[in-house]
């Protein structure tokens, strides 16, 4: 038996008229010889309008409850497009995260799978042709409902091509017809890429790019799936998201990732001792703020300034929670007119000298560095907001994309 997952977004499901797109879709499919898995999420402003009701019935919705409420938006979904399929002569039918079942943890809101149990959708699969799953939804072990978080339904899809096995692919359709080797707002030469390793699709997704949810390029990492991004409005390939080979190896760079969402903190004249970073790092991990790029600068009569990044909708939370903690910083700095801009290729791993180019193309352009930070296969600097649209050209002209 031939599976193929396929995973469309709220804005591939969002009307009538898109589901008649998405139908043509899964039919192709079909007729390829493909038993499908068809993942969807809930049309396009549905989960939004969701949440807006929960907080005009309360002003702070019980989490558990707020899940039930957020998955009815996918449950919407699967049960229309059924319908749509059954009328064109489909043998189909829906199911929802707890009837596979997905079983995730108790973090509600952002919950993360701890297991699939696939043998009920492959004995499903034996009498129906097509099986309209929702995304972004499980359960926990005692049968409460659990979402997965923004971005949920990719994980989902990703997760339940690994639980299946075979080499079986996953297609995200979505809006866009591929990964770009940059955002193509900001720059007109940026063009689709054919294929992008996992490492690189994770530092692309994890530096901004919104592509894909990055725990379902996780997932397909460490599962070795084979996930295709395509356009759901065009018949394009679209870009395939594998396991690095030679040929990819050989390329230098493959893009340039940005990302506005980021925020400094500078915490000036803290004492240079040990224990220092962690009086400061650990309250902002038991807030649950994630923090990025950090920075500690030389020691001077024996106290140091350290700067670290966090998500802009964080940085007064994050402000707070030093306070309240405690720490012997003479002041506090904080600025939110920044973006990050990222260099990313597995081909740096075996090419020396792209540092030095990456810093000269910046600084012959007059952009000032604020901060950098470096992993095998990404590059990222820290500029002032209002340079990042010229520093990501600067960047994908210096490395031919």
């Amino acid at each position: 038996m031939r599976i193929l997952v396929q995973k469309f977004g709220g804005s591939s499901v969002a009307d009538l008229e898109c589901m008649k797109k998405v139908r043509s879709k899964v039919l192709a499919a079909r007729e390829e010889g493909y038993k499908l898995v068809v993942v969807l999420s809930a049309r396009a402003g549905q989960t939004n309008s969701l949440l807006e009701r929960a907080y005009q019935w309360s002003d702070e919705p019980d989490l558990a409850e707020l899940d039930v409420l957020l998955t009815t938006g996918e449950q919407e979904s699967v049960a229309l497009f059924s319908m749509l399929l059954q009328d064109a002569g489909v043998k189909a039918r829906s199911i929802l995260g707890f009837q596979i079942p997905i079983i995730t943890d108790d973090a509600f809101g952002s919950a993360r799978i701890d297991s699939i149990d696939a043998t009920r959708l492959r004995e499903l699969l034996e009498t129906y042709d097509v099986l309209v799953m929702a995304g972004f939804q499980g359960r926990t072990p005692d049968m409460r409902l659990t979402t997965l978080g923004r971005g949920g339904s990719d994980t989902s899809a990703v997760a339940i091509a690994a639980a299946l096995g075979d080499d079986t692919r996953c297609d995200i359709y979505t809006d866009v017809d591929g990964v770009y080797t940059t955002d193509p707002r900001m720059c007109k030469a940026a063009h689709k890429l054919d294929r992008i390793c996992y490492d690189e699709m994770l530092e692309m997704a994890s530096m901004g790019a919104k592509v894909l949810q990055i725990r379902s390029v996780e997932i397909a990492e460490k599962y070795n799936v084979p996930v295709r991004v395509r356009s759901t409005f065009s018949n394009d390939p679209g870009t395939l998201v594998t396991k690095e080979d030679d040929m990819m190896e050989s390329v230098l760079v493959s893009g340039i990732a940005t990302d506005k969402d980021q925020a400094r903190i500078t915490l000036c004249d803290v004492q240079d001792r040990p224990g220092t970073a962690a009086s400061i790092f650990n309250p902002l991990g038991e807030a649950g703020i994630v923090v990025d790029m950090i920075i500690q600068t030389a020691s001077r009569n024996g106290v140091t300034d350290m700067a670290f990044t966090v998500s802009r909708k964080d940085l007064k939370r994050a402000i707070d929670v030093l306070t309240k903690a405690g720490n012997d910083a003479s002041k506090i700095e904080s600025s939110a007119s920044i973006a990050k801009v990222s260099v990313v290729g597995v081909g740096m791993r075996n090419h020396s000298g792209v540092s030095g180019r990456v810093f000269d193309a910046l600084y012959k352009a007059g952009i000032n560095l604020i901060m950098i930070s470096t992993s095998e296969v990404k590059i990222s600097c820290l500029v002032d907001e209002a340079d990042l649209e010229l520093a990501v050209n600067v960047l994908h002209k210096e490395f031919d994309l």
